[in-house]
C-alpha cells in the first residue's frame, strides 16, 4: 500500500501522476515512484522519502509519454528503500500495487526454481514477473492480468502497463480500493477520488473482483472470468477547495476547526424537535431497527473509541445490550450472536481492511442485518452493508482522525436516539436529548476557543515522554482517544485508563515527571473521579484537568492546570471534551517538531491486514 494513480492521455502524463501522488500524501507512505511508456520503453523514477524528492529526480532528467502509473508506498514486504519502491518492472511490464499477496513466497520460489531473478523483496514484483511471462507466451496485457490475479491469495489493487501495448492500462481490485476517473480523451485510475479530483469529477467505482482496461477513449470492466460488467459513473461531490489547507498551518489543525460545520452536516435534516427523522439509515431501516434487540459494534482505532462511547449511550437510553470489538480480533474467534442482533461497522474510509473483512465474515454468523457508519459514500463498506449512515465529514487529510471521530459520535448519537425512541424512552426525555444533540456544533465551537490556553499548556507538556489519561463512564473512551492522538503525532508514550483502575497498577508510574490528563465533566461519577485525582496529587503527579463550569475542581490540580469546557449537558459531552484533547495533542506535536499530518509509520487508510 498506499496510493495508486494511473493515466492514459493525449498529453504528457508524468506531471499529472506527480500531482495525483501529492494529493495522496495524506494516506502516509515512505517512498514513491512514477513509470511512463516513452517511445516503446519504460522510463521510471523512484525515491525513498517524500514525493518532492522523487519529483526532483524526475525534473533533473524528465521523460515524456501518454501512458503511465505512479505509487506512494508504505512498506509491508521489504524495507522502505528505492529498490522496493513502486513501480516494479519485469521485462515488458511495470506495475503498482496496494495490498498484500499472501501466497507470494510460494509463487516466488516457483519462479526462482525456473531461473527467474528478483530485484526487490516485494510481493508486487512477483506479480510483474508472472504477467510479463504470460505476455511472452502470447497473451494480451488484459489476459495476462486476468490469469495472474486468479492465482493470487490476499488483497490487491493494481495498475499495470506494458511496453507492447502503449495507450493502455489494466487495473484490478480485490480487498483494496480502486476507482476509474472518466475524462474527455483521457482516463485515469486512482486509490480514491482525491487523487483524481483535479482532473475529473466523474468517477466509476470498481467492485470486488473487477478487472478494468482503460485507454484514452474507452473504459471496459469485466469480472474474473472475463465477462463484461456494467459499472455506473458517478459525479463526485468532492471539490478541490475541500482538500486545500487554507489559512491553517496543518491539515490536522484545519480539520479540528472544521468540526462545528462537519457535525452540522452530519445532523442536518436528520434530527428534529421531536426526534430522529424517518429512514435516515435507509429505506429498509424501519423493519430492521424495529426488530433489533442487541448490537455488536466492530471498528478499529479512533472508530473503535467512537463505538465505545455509543455503547454507553445505547445501553442507557435504549436499554439494549451492546458489545464493541476491535475488528481484527472479531474475525478470529467464534462470536456468539444472540437473536435479532444488528452488526454496526464504523470506518472513516469504508476501506479499512479488518473492518471490511469483519463485515463480510459477519454474513455467516446469523445477524439480523448490518449497518455502516462511514464518511465515504462509494466505499466498499457502504455498498456492502444493509443500512448506512454517512457522516458527511468531508475529506480528512491528516492521518490522525479528528472530525471523523466527532461526526461518528454525532451519527452514533442519532442511532442511540432512534433506538431509544423505539424501545420506550420517555418522550419528554427524548425531546430534551434531541435538543442537546442539535446544540453539539455550537458547543464544539465554544470548546475551540480554548486554543490559546491550550497552547500555553502545551509548552509545559512538551518535555515529557510519558503521560496518563483518565476518564470515567462514557469519558473513558474519550481519554483513550486523547491518548491515541498524543502518541500518534507527538510520539509521546501515552496510556488511558478508567480512573477507577488507577490504584490497580498505573499509580505506580505517577511522579513529578508524569503528567496526568483527566476528563472531568459534572455527573454522578465526579466525586469518584476526584478521589482518583487526589491519589495522583498526593504522589506529586502533575494534573491537567478538563472540567465544566460546576465541578468545584479548582483546588484539585495543585501545580497542574485546569481548563473549563462548557459542554452544556452530559449527552453531548464526550464529543465536546474530545476537542481540547485534540488541540493539546496538536500543539504538543507542533512544539516537538514532528510531521503532524503524516506521522511516521502510519497510514491514513489501512487497507491491508
Amino acid at each position: 500500500m498506499c496510493g495508486i494513480v494511473a493515466v492514459v492521455a493525449q498529453r504528457d502524463v508524468a506531471p499529472l501522476l506527480i500531482v495525483g501522488l501529492k494529493a495522496l500524501e495524506y494516506r502516509g507512505y515512505d517512498s514513491s515512484g512514477v513509470a511512463v511508456l516513452d517511445h516503446g520503453s519504460i522510463k521510471r523514477v523512484r525515491a525513498k522519502g517524500k514525493v518532492r524528492e522523487m519529483e526532483a529526480r524526475y525534473l533533473a532528467d524528465p521523460f515524456s509519454g501518454g501512458t503511465g502509473i505512479a505509487h506512494t508506498r508504505w512498506a509491508t514486504h521489504g524495507a522502505p528503500n528505492e529498490a522496493n519502491a513502486h513501480p516494479h518492472v519485469a521485462g515488458r511490464v511495470a506495475i503498482v500495487h496496494n495490498g498484500i499477496i499472501e501466497n507470494h513466497v510460494s509463487l516466488r520460489n516457483s519462479m526462482k526454481a525456473r531461473g527467474h531473478t528478483f530485484q526487490s523483496d516485494t510481493d508486487t514484483e512477483v506479480m510483474a514477473a508472472l504477467i510479463d511471462g504470460r505476455i511472452g507466451q502470447g497473451m494480451t496485457l488484459r489476459e495476462a492480468v486476468l490469469t495472474t490475479v486468479r492465482e493470487l491469495e490476499g488483497a490487491y489493487a493494481i495498475a499495470v502497463i506494458s511496453r507492447d501495448e502503449p495507450g493502455r492500462v489494466v487495473g484490478a481490485r480485490c480487498g483494496a480500493p480502486l476507482l476509474v476517473g472518466v475524462g474527455i480523451g483521457e482516463n485515469f485510475l486512482g486509490s480514491d477520488a482525491q487523487a483524481l479530483i483535479q482532473v475529473t469529477n466523474r468517477m466509476l467505482y470498481l467492485d470486488e473482483g473487477d478487472v478494468v482496461e482503460i485507454t484514452r477513449d474507452h473504459v471496459q470492466v469485466c469480472d474474473l472470468d472475463g465477462r463484461p460488467v456494467e459499472r455506473t459513473v458517478h459525479e463526485s461531490e468532492l471539490s478541490t477547495d475541500e482538500v486545500e489547507r487554507g489559512e491553517y498551518r496543518h491539515y490536522m489543525q484545519k480539520e479540528i476547526f472544521d468540526q462545528p460545520s462537519a457535525v452540522t452536516n452530519t445532523l442536518e435534516a436528520r434530527v428534529g424537535p421531536r426526534g430522529v427523522l424517518p429512514n435516515i439509515f435507509g429505506s429498509d431501516s424501519d423493519t430492521l431497527l424495529r426488530r433489533t434487540r442487541g448490537l455488536h459494534v466492530i471498528a478499529c482505532g479512533t472508530s473503535y473509541h467512537a463505538g465505545l462511547v455509543a455503547k454507553y449511550w445505547i445501553e442507557e437510553y435504549a436499554r439494549l445490550p451492546v458489545s464493541v470489538e476491535v475488528a481484527s480480533e472479531y474475525r478470529y474467534r467464534e462470536v456468539v450472536v444472540p437473536a435479532d442482533t444488528l452488526l454496526v461497522a464504523i470506518s472513516q474510509s469504508g476501506e479499512t481492511a479488518d473492518t471490511l473483512a469483519a463485515l463480510r465474515e459477519s454474513r455467516r454468523r446469523g445477524y439480523l442485518g448490518t449497518l455502516a457508519i462511514c464518511n465515504v459514500p462509494e466505499s466498499s463498506l457502504v455498498r456492502e452493508a444493509d443500512l448506512k449512515l454517512m457522516t458527511r465529514a468531508g475529506p480528512e487529510i491528516g492521518v490522525a482522525s479528528t472530525k471523523a471521530f466527532t461526526t461518528q459520535l454525532a451519527g452514533l448519537a442519532l442511532l442511540a436516539l432512534e433506538l431509544a425512541n423505539r424501545h420506550g424512552l420517555d418522550p419528554e426525555r427524548l425531546d430534551m436529548l434531541c435538543a442537546e444533540l442539535r446544540r453539539m456544533p455550537l458547543a464544539i465551537r465554544d470548546a475551540l476557543k480554548l486554543e490559546p490556553a491550550i497552547i500555553d499548556l502545551a509548552a509545559g507538556f512538551v518535555r515529557h515522554e510519558h503521560a496518563l489519561f483518565l476518564g470515567r463512564g462514557a469519558h473513558y473512551p474519550v481519554a483513550l482517544e486523547g491518548s491515541l492522538k498524543l502518541k500518534e503525532i507527538s510520539y509521546i508514550h501515552a496510556e488511558a485508563y478508567p480512573a477507577g483502575e488507577l490504584k490497580h497498577g498505573p499509580l505506580a508510574l505517577v511522579d513529578e515527571d508524569m503528567p496526568v490528563v483527566a476528563v472531568a465533566p459534572s455527573g454522578p461519577l465526579l466525586d469518584k473521579l476526584k478521589s482518583n485525582l487526589q491519589e495522583v496529587r498526593a504522589r506529586g503527579g502533575r494534573l491537567i484537568v478538563f472540567a465544566d463550569g460546576g465541578t468545584g475542581m479548582d483546588d484539585m490540580t495543585g501545580h497542574g492546570a485546569m481548563l473549563r469546557v462548557a459542554s452544556g449537558c452530559s449527552f453531548i459531552a464526550p464529543a465536546v471534551f474530545t476537542v481540547p484533547l485534540q488541540l493539546l495533542a496538536y500543539h504538543v506535536a507542533v512544539l516537538r517538531g514532528t510531521d503532524v499530518d503524516q506521522p511516521r509509520n502510519l497510514a491514513k487508510s489501512v487497507t491491508v491486514e
